[in-house]
């Protein structure tokens, strides 16, 4: 599905995204990340570092904060800019919440733009990561 830019307004939610990380995951992320703090996979130790278990990486919620926009853009649109601030932890085993709202739509260098503030809940409704993304989307006009 393509999302164009007319189609959009600002304050309209995208649809949301709900992932459920699994150790396994955790441990393939470690992999390819390089981040293997025991904490992300080894609940002895997370928990002897005071945490109630093993945790998710920021960097994989982040990661599935891009996944959710870029679902919703399809593939005529570009994610231009993510970034994202780590507010709290997500437990592996646990489900993880991402939401989306578009907070601008604006022309820049001859490209349609939104901005889209997005965020990560813990099943307690607590946010964990939030953060911006800026995609280009196509304009009706554009698309042959």
């Amino acid at each position: 599905m393509t999302v164009y830019y007319e189609d959009i307004e600002v304050g309209s939610e995208i649809p949301a995204l709900v992932k459920y990380p699994t150790t396994m995951r955790l441990v393939k992320y470690a992999g390819a990340s390089g981040d293997y703090y025991q904490i992300h996979y080894d609940k002895d130790i997370a928990m002897a570092n005071g945490l109630p278990g093993v945790i998710v990486h920021g960097w994989l919620t982040l990661s599935f904060l891009g996944q959710m926009v870029t679902d919703w853009m399809g593939e005529k649109g570009t994610l231009e800019k993510l970034n994202g601030s780590y507010r709290g932890m997500n437990l592996v085993h646990e489900e993880i919440f991402c939401y989306g709202k578009v907070t601008k739509k604006y022309a820049e260098n001859n490209k349609n733009c939104a901005r889209v503030e997005i965020w990560a809940e813990n099943p307690k409704g607590e946010k964990t990561v939030t953060g911006t993304a800026v995609v280009t989307l196509p304009a009706r006009e554009q698309v042959n």
